[in-house]
């Protein structure tokens, strides 16, 4: 299991455990997502892509890499999931450059062909 396997696996955990302890929260937060993700005049795929690209922005390596899964689950390739991070890049410069280094080794790990230099 590589790095980002293991943080995905342990954000549903820790989603799962927060959702125990703040039901009523979790409850409305969830019901927000459904609506929020669920293919509309925006298809689910269009959604996760952007959330990549906030993702990126926010420069949250958790979000980061739980959004490209998503990403790729709804049928995203490759070349759109770096394109809209490329998108939050142009919107957030120099330290969401430094971001994307995790959208793109999560789509190694996730597609099987290794990551980039660690540390």
């Amino acid at each position: 299991m590589g790095e980002y396997e293991d943080l995905m696996r342990k954000i549903i955990r820790n989603i799962g455990l927060i959702g125990k302890e703040n039901a009523e929260h979790w409850e409305a937060f969830q019901n927000l997502l459904e609506v929020c993700e669920k293919d509309g005049v925006l298809s689910k795929k269009v959604k996760e892509l952007i959330s990549v690209a906030l993702a990126v922005k926010s420069q949250c390596k958790s979000c980061i890499v739980l959004h490209v899964k998503n990403a790729m689950d709804a049928g995203a390739t490759r070349a759109e999931i770096l394109e809209a991070a490329w998108v939050a890049v142009l919107m957030g410069g120099g330290p969401a450059l430094m971001y994307l280094q995790h959208v793109m080794e999560a789509l190694n790990e996730f597609e099987g062909k290794g990551n980039y230099a660690k540390g």
